[in-house]
């Protein structure tokens, strides 16, 4: 048993490394910063992304946080216990733990999903124990059916403290829960990678082998490719560019993967933007900050978002941004300040900003500097491990 268990929290996600999301990232680079505390985290257990025959361990030590996996593989099929089953599994391993480790203060869930309804019972069962949520989600909630956002509010309404990447995410707790303490801390930067000097030849080399001629201009995206992030529109407005503003020298960089992919390859194709859309699929965060190097400009026209850190880290690489006003991007993004606005939905819009931005070099130096000031100042992941360190400790 733990010395000092006032230092211990149970955490909840559904997903943890190698196999991560933003929300799990950004838990990955809290803790490492907090080591004064002891994670003991419960994930799902999946198969390991190196060897896909293989599951992932059922216990592992990563720096201060003891993984925990639960589910395994059914018989012999390629059927996986599915997440609806995560939260009680999840549930009974908590127990499990308080038992062999000594009761819990304090559990803390990772978005009020699978997660979250881990966290849920553990309270309901435990309820004097402090339930911490995270909320992470960039889904559009108006858009989501009756049953998603009634149990999404049950797990919500649970939490003793809330903590919200984005101001959207906030108000949108402080409405369900009227007693929790809601926080708004959003996810962070890493500066020093992203910062990263490159040289001319390892940038021209990667232009080399991404089919990039010299002379052309690069239009960067990184995004899963699913339908809130609107990749659709953006190859769209590539074709305006093309068409209505007579620019043929720019190229589109999609960096990421998802069930879009298929469907966004034929949209390029049918619009004659074949050798003009590169699909890159998905790119390490340590060679992420060399695709954004060679970009003039980070395009996402978001439908909905919870924070947008993908924006984020292009401001911190020197690459001006263009997004919607949704979610949490307003966070950031203050219009011909740190970034351009464009409309949702609107492939003609957006084209317009992206020229605009293309014909005055003067915005687009202000922009620059403007937005890594403020990533710097605000976003450093010390600074937001140190805010998070804060809520957990008290």
């Amino acid at each position: 048993m733990y010395k000092n268990t006032t230092q211990r929290i149970l955490v909840f996600a559904t997903n943890y490394l190698p196999n991560i999301g933003g929300a799990e990232l950004a838990f990955h680079e809290i803790a490492t910063r907090l080591p004064d505390i002891t994670f003991d985290l419960i994930a799902s257990r999946l198969p390991d992304p190196s060897n896909p025959k293989k599951l992932l361990p059922t216990e592992e030590k990563i720096n201060n946080t003891t993984v925990y996996r639960v589910g395994s593989r059914l018989n012999l099929s390629r059927i996986f216990i599915p997440k609806a089953l995560y939260p009680i599994m999840a549930y009974f391993k908590g127990r499990e733990l308080s038992k062999k480790l000594g009761p819990y203060k304090k559990i803390y869930a990772l978005q009020a999903s699978q997660g979250g309804g881990a966290a849920w019972l553990f309270k309901f069962f435990n309820p004097r124990v402090r339930y911490i949520l995270n909320l992470q989600e960039g889904q559009d909630f108006n858009k989501q059916g009756f049953l998603l956002n009634f149990f999404r509010g049950l797990i919500i309404k649970k939490a003793d403290v809330v903590i919200a990447i984005s101001n959207y995410l906030k108000n949108y707790a402080k409405d369900l829960n009227k007693r929790a303490k809601v926080i708004r801390v959003p996810n962070g930067v890493d500066i020093a990678n992203f910062k990263r000097d490159y040289s001319y030849g390892e940038l021209s080399g990667l232009a080399e082998t991404l089919g990039i001629e010299p002379g052309e201009k690069i239009i960067i995206s990184v995004s899963r490719l699913v339908p809130k992030n609107a990749i659709d529109v953006l190859i769209e407005a590539l074709g305006i560019l093309n068409t209505k503003y007579k620019i043929t020298n720019m190229k589109l960089l999609i960096v990421g993967s998802g069930q879009e992919r298929p469907s966004l390859e034929s949209r390029a194709e049918n619009l004659g933007l074949g050798d003009k859309v590169v699909f890159v699929g998905s790119v390490g965060h340590d060679e992420l900050p060399k695709y954004l190097k060679i970009a003039e400009v980070f395009v996402r026209p978001s439908r909905s978002e919870g924070l947008g850190n993908a924006f984020l880290e292009a401001m911190a690489a020197g690459v001006p941004v263009i997004g919607t006003n949704v979610g949490g991007i307003p966070d950031f993004l203050e219009n011909e300040k740190t970034g351009l606005f464009c409309k949702i939905n609107d492939a003609e819009d957006l084209a317009g900003q992206i020229f605009k931005l293309s014909q005055e070099p003067k915005l687009k130096e202000i922009i620059i500097k403007n937005a890594s000031n403020l990533v710097l100042e605000n976003y450093d992941w010390d600074i937001i491990a140190k805010s998070c360190g804060d809520i957990l400790r008290s």
